[in-house]
This record gives C-alpha cells, structure tokens and sequence, in this order.
C-alpha cells in the first residue's frame, strides 16, 4: 500500500491531489494545510467525484495535524504565498522559506524516509533549503519547476508547429524564474525532427521568449500564481516516484560537478525512480548554453545567500 501527502491545499497543491487521485497513485493521499476547513472542505469535494470518476484512492484532509501523514511514501509541499503581480520569486523568499523549513522538519518527524518534492517558490531556493534544513540524501529532495516550465515550452511550440503537443519534445534547463530559465531549442523536436528545420529562427525566439514569461503571462491574466500545469506537473512527478517509472524529467536537483556547478539546486534532466531522483542527464551544451547556464547559476545562488544571511541553512 502506497501513501501520499500533499501540504498546502490552495489551487496548486488541490489541482496536484485532485490530479493524483484520479490516475490513482496511492491506496491513501493526506491533504493538509494550516487554515481549518480548507483541506477538509476540498478532500470532501474530491472524494465526491471518486464515484463519478472510478477511482479508489481515499483523500483526507486535515488541519496542521502532521501525525495523520505518518508513514507517506512521498510528500509534495506546495506550501507559502502565490506570487502576486509585479512580485518576483525573488521576493518571496523572506516569507516562504520559513513555512517550507517547518513543514519539512514536521513532514520528517513522521515520514523519516519519503521523497521530498517542492513546488513551493522561489522554487530552486526552497528546494536548497529543504534539502540543507533536512540532512536528507541528496536524491530524496526535488524540485518541480522544470517539468512546468518544460511543458509550457512544448505548448508553445505545438502552436507555433500546428502540431499536437504529445508530439513534441522540449526541455527547459536552469533556475525556474522568468530570467534564469533555458529553453532549449537547439534539443527541441517534433516526431524526432528538430524544430529549428520546421520553425523560422524569429518564430523559435518568440516561442522561446514566451516560454521564459509563461509564468507572469498568466500571473497577469489571473492576478495570481497559475495552478492546473503546476499542480499537474507534481502529480506527474509524484507518479515517476510512486510508481518508480525511471522517466528522465526535468527537475530542480543538487549538484555536485555536473554542468560545471556545485553546491546548488537547479533544473536539469535526471532519472526519477522510487527512491527520488537516481541519474542526472548530462546534455552537451555548447559555449553559449553553458555561458546562460553559468549566468543562471549565479542568479539562483544570490537568491540562497537570502538564506544564510537569514541563518535559515
């Protein structure tokens, strides 16, 4: 028997239990958020559509109580404020990395050997931190962001192509932010075809450049954080997980050498498995690659020196 816990049941953490429930990950999934009647009122809404949608999976949901988590094979924290208009993940730190440290070590006191994923932003920094506040080993700690950004970077090329989005390849590499992520077009394909033979240099740069603002885009249009494809991409990596499918996924991982870089969390390709992520996926950037990459490491280690001016790791 399998158990999930997602903590934080706003619009992405719901979208993400709602997601998991439906394609059945888990005997038992625990919502929990720190506002009463929230995670109660929509595990309730959820278990509601079960007969409707023939799934077995029972949700609960509780109000900060962490003893009903005990024994989760994998918890998904999507905990803090959304990132409001005009606000950049930058600024949240200061507010989200002390809700992140305390759901972590709470999550720990209960469920000492789940998979930890964080969706919670500024994302490459909070998954800094859960891993440095933890002690976990590095595989048992990921951060989701590249598989959003990834996916947003396939639906814009499936429009500019005209093609289905099942059909198309793409991956998004550095610091999950509207300037330090890096959507690689020159790996981009359509049914093994690179896209750079079937898009014009000009339309690939807007796909590009729409992917990198696909997060305020809709932070504009909806006045607060996106939550279908964000929850949906924790659904789909807790799946990779629970079901240990070895799926290479872009996601927000601690390196140690690879790509030049050290001592940072950061997107990039790995091999995802029961035990967390297992492999890091080494793909050959030319100089300019490597140059953006280096550029967006440096801007996602001054967000973690946030963190130890705040003696938070």
């Amino acid at each position: 028997m399998s158990k999930i816990t997602v903590v934080g049941a706003g619009n992405v953490g719901a979208t993400c239990a709602n997601v998991a429930a439906q394609k059945e990950l888990s005997d038992e999934l625990v919502l929990l958020d720190i506002k009463e009647g929230i995670s109660e009122g929509k595990a309730l809404d959820m278990m509601q559509t079960a007969a409707l949608l023939e799934f077995d999976t029972r949700i609960k949901g509780v109000t900060n109580d962490y003893a009903a988590t005990a024994g989760s094979d994998a918890v998904v924290i999507t905990s803090g404020i959304p990132r409001k208009p005009g606000m950049s993940r930058e600024e949240l730190i200061g507010v989200n990395a002390g809700i992140v440290k305390d759901v972590t070590q709470n999550i720990l006191k209960y469920s000492p050997n789940a998979v930890i994923i964080v969706i919670s932003n500024p994302m490459d920094t909070m998954t800094y931190l859960a891993l440095k506040s933890s002690g976990l080993p590095k595989n048992r700690v990921i951060g989701m962001g590249g598989m959003l950004d990834s996916s947003r970077f396939k639906n814009y090329l499936s429009n500019a192509l005209g093609a289905a989005p099942a059909d198309v390849e793409g991956v998004v590499i550095g610091g999950h932010g509207d300037t330090t992520m890096i959507p690689l077009k020159r790996f981009a394909t359509c049914k093994g075809l690179p896209v750079s033979e079937l898009l014009d240099a000009a339309t690939l740069d807007k796909v590009v450049a729409d992917t990198m603002v696909g997060g305020a885009t809709l932070t504009a249009l909806l006045n607060t954080s996106a939550w279908y494809a964000p929850g949906a991409a924790g659904a789909i990596l807790l799946e990779a997980v629970i079901r240990n499918q070895k799926k290479i996924l872009p996601c927000c991982v601690a390196l140690e050498g690879e790509y030049g870089q050290k001592d940072i969390c950061i997107g990039v390709p790995v091999t995802v498995g029961k035990n967390g992520w297992e492999k890091i996926i080494e793909y050959p950037l030319n100089s300019d690659e490597q140059a953006l990459f280096d550029k967006s490491a440096a801007a996602v280690r001054n967000m973690n020196k946030v963190l130890t001016d705040m003696k938070l790791v």
